[in-house]
């Protein structure tokens, strides 16, 4: 699934701001749309992803909440039944643990349960990922759990395209769909055209061609699988990159034919590594492409997530280590002054927090 060719509506646009036009648009689409959550209504507006919802639509369809994310949960649980399509901010990932049950248990399984009779049509927007010091409550991306269950979507764009695309086709599935969003992905700008569209859940896209290996990265890690691609390119080794973008349903037949090309597969994660996405997807490609490819995968280191930029720098992987590990995983002699390698991420020095 390759990148469309540019439109003239097309232009530059923040992810966070390609996520508040989808909401904007499919608000304006379907009354039955509404959004709330923690913040959702204050002055920074969740990094100006909530922007101008409450001047445009009124308190009753954007409105703050309690900080109780179990209750307020099951307060969309119980709307998407009703026939609403909510937009539930959690602005954590953490604190989606205080309300598994809901999700688990309610949200996933009512449609089976109901025989097909009860629709539960949520949108749980949630935040992951490094910054300025969040550390072990505030940074954890728990996404490998709710790819464990039946009934439950998992998206988790990386570009802005992407983040306005699979965001208005969350909001109009009639499951439930956990919509993961990387901070350090909030302020990069991608080409969004400014009408309405659909990017199909379950449908990944190649975002680099290449023929030694294939490298799928998840979440802010697409960012540096691409960087972690030029590196290599100019090393002489031709990676191909991979943003699955939805995590469940999964395109493994996207990742299946590329891995054929090149025989090698290296899947950079956001989360760690035990019984994790790298896992699923890697074990995934050898049932359907055989034993005989070479692999590895990438991830947090494991322990808990660290609070300093130091150790947040060897906590996660980066353009460097993913270069590194695509070298050892080949069996390639090629010798790299990685002195030289420039770390050049901007988007981790830019970001200021939501505060």
């Amino acid at each position: 699934m390759s990148m469309p060719k540019p439109q003239t509506s097309e232009r530059l646009l923040k992810f966070t701001a390609a996520l508040n036009e989808a909401t904007i648009q499919e608000m304006e689409r379907d009354e039955k749309v509404f959004l709330f959550g923690l913040d959702v209504d204050d002055h920074l507006a969740i990094l100006g992803s909530t922007a101008n919802l409450v001047k445009k639509f009124g308190p009753e369809r954007c409105f703050g909440t309690p900080l109780s994310e179990d209750a307020m949960t099951g307060v969309a649980i119980g709307a998407a039944m009703a026939g609403y399509r909510p937009i539930h901010v959690h602005i954590r990932m953490d604190f989606m643990t205080l309300c598994m049950n809901q999700l688990i248990n309610m949200a996933a399984k009512s449609h089976y349960m109901y025989n097909g009779q009860v629709k539960v049509p949520l949108v749980v927007r949630t935040q992951i990922g490094r910054s300025w010091g969040q550390g072990a409550q505030h940074s954890q991306a728990l996404h490998s759990m709710f790819m464990h269950v039946p009934g439950l979507k998992v998206v988790a764009p990386s570009t802005a395209y992407d983040a306005k695309g699979t965001l208005a086709a969350a909001i109009r599935d009639d499951n439930p769909v956990i919509f993961m969003e990387h901070r350090m992905v909030c302020n990069l700008e991608s080409i969004v055209p400014e009408e309405p569209y659909i990017v199909p859940l379950g449908k990944g896209r190649v975002m680099k061609e290449g023929k030694d290996i294939t490298i799928v990265g998840i979440s802010h890690m697409v960012v540096e699988s691409l960087r972690a691609h030029e590196v290599l390119k100019q090393n002489g080794i031709s990676a191909e990159v991979i943003d699955p973008i939805t995590l469940r349903p999964l395109d493994i037949d996207l990742i299946v034919e590329s891995v054929k090309k090149t025989g090698t597969l290296l899947v950079v994660d956001n989360g760690w590594l035990n019984c994790g996405a790298g896992a699923e997807i890697i074990i995934q490609v050898m049932e359907r492409a055989g034993t005989n490819i070479k692999f590895a995968r990438m991830g947090y280191a494991d322990t808990t997530c660290p609070t300093t930029r130091s150790l947040e720098d060897l906590f996660y992987p980066n353009a460097k280590t993913i270069s590194q590990k695509a070298i050892e995983v080949l069996g390639n002699k090629t010798k790299i002054d990685w002195a030289t390698v420039q770390s050049n991420r901007a988007e981790i020095d830019a970001f200021k927090g939501p505060f």
